[in-house]
């Protein structure tokens, strides 16, 4: 069973939360989420139990517990839907002063929606624009 553990201290490690879960049963697999622009923490990740009945007993001992001044929210972790990817828009352009540029967006699933539209550089009262591609 693949269990969520949230509000981690951020100074906790994959080899403690292993530890912590190993007092309910054997652990197959942790993983600490990290910020790939910080290298830090994120302050959730998973743990895997290949018993259901330990993972249970480890959600139910765990969740609420308190480790280094924290309180970790344990509990079973959702299955991920297939191409269940989270995309978004965002960016922007050159407006030139008052004319506007637009808004911008990028999604790297094509078969997916996605949000934001074009967006660029206007030199004149027209102002950038766009659509969105879905």
């Amino acid at each position: 069973m693949n269990i969520f553990v949230g509000s981690l201290p951020y100074s906790l490690e994959e080899a403690d939360l292993q530890e912590l879960f190993e007092a309910y049963g054997e652990v197959t697999t942790v993983k600490v989420i990290i910020d790939r622009e910080s290298g830090r923490s994120k302050g959730f990740g998973f743990v895997e139990m290949s018993d259901d009945e330990a993972a249970q007993k480890a959600i139910s001992g765990l969740n609420g517990s308190e480790i280094s001044g924290r309180s970790i929210a344990v509990s079973q972790a959702e299955d991920k839907k297939p191409g269940d990817r989270r995309t978004g828009g965002g960016g922007g352009g050159f407006g030139g002063g008052n004319r506007g540029g637009g808004g911008g967006g990028y999604s790297r699933d094509n078969n997916r929606g996605g949000s934001g539209g074009g967006g660029g550089y206007s030199k004149d009262s027209r102002g950038g624009g766009g659509g969105s591609r879905w």
